[in-house]
C-alpha cells in the first residue's frame, strides 16, 4: 500500500480526484473529553464563567468541519452539505462524548472534517473550562463511520 499524498519523487502533493465519480459521502467521528468532577459539575449545571459550554462548542466543531481544508494542507475545500455535532455529558467519565457526522456529495470523503469537528470541539470545552480545570483530557478521536465513495463503508469496532 502507498501513502497518495506523496508523488513519485516523494514529495507532498494535493491528491488528483478529477477523475474520482461524485458521491454521496459520509463520515462520522467520535472523541471525549475528561474532567474533574467539578468541572463537570460546572458545565452541567450551566455555571461556566465564559458561558454555555456545550452549545459554543457545538458551533465551533462546526466551523472547525467547515475549515478543514484551511487547517490541513492537503485536505481539498469541500461543498459540505451537513455537519451535526453531539456533545453528550457522561457523568461516568466524568467529561463529554463528542460525536460529528458530516455528509457532502463530491469526489472525496469527509473524514477529515468529521475529525476536525471533533477535535475542534474538544479544544473549546477545553478553553471554555480551563480556569477551573488545566488537567482536562481529549482522549480517543477517530472514524467511527466512513462510507461512499470507491473504498466503500468502514464501520468502527467500538
Amino acid at each position: 500500500m502507498s501513502l497518495t499524498h506523496f508523488d513519485a519523487k516523494g514529495d507532498a502533493h494535493m491528491v488528483d480526484v478529477s477523475d474520482k465519480d461524485v458521491t454521496s459521502r459520509i463520515a462520522t467521528a467520535a472523541g471525549q473529553i475528561k474532567m474533574a468532577q467539578d468541572t463537570f459539575d460546572l458545565i452541567a449545571q450551566g455555571r461556566a464563567k465564559k458561558g454555555d459550554v456545550l452549545s459554543v462548542a457545538r458551533l465551533a466543531g462546526i466551523m472547525g468541519a467547515k475549515h478543514t481544508s484551511t487547517l490541513i494542507p492537503l485536505c481539498h475545500p469541500l461543498p459540505i452539505t451537513k455537519v451535526a455535532v453531539e456533545l453528550t455529558l457522561d457523568p461516568d467519565l466524568p467529561g463529554i462524548q463528542i460525536e460529528a457526522t458530516v455528509k457532502t456529495t463530491g469526489q472525496t470523503g469527509v473524514e477529515m472534517e468529521a475529525l476536525t469537528a471533533v477535535s475542534t470541539a474538544a479544544l473549546t470545552v477545553y478553553d471554555m473550562a480551563k480556569a477551573a480545570d488545566k488537567a482536562m483530557e481529549i482522549n480517543n478521536i477517530r472514524v467511527i463511520l466512513k462510507d461512499g465513495g470507491k473504498s466503500g463503508r468502514y464501520e468502527a469496532e467500538l
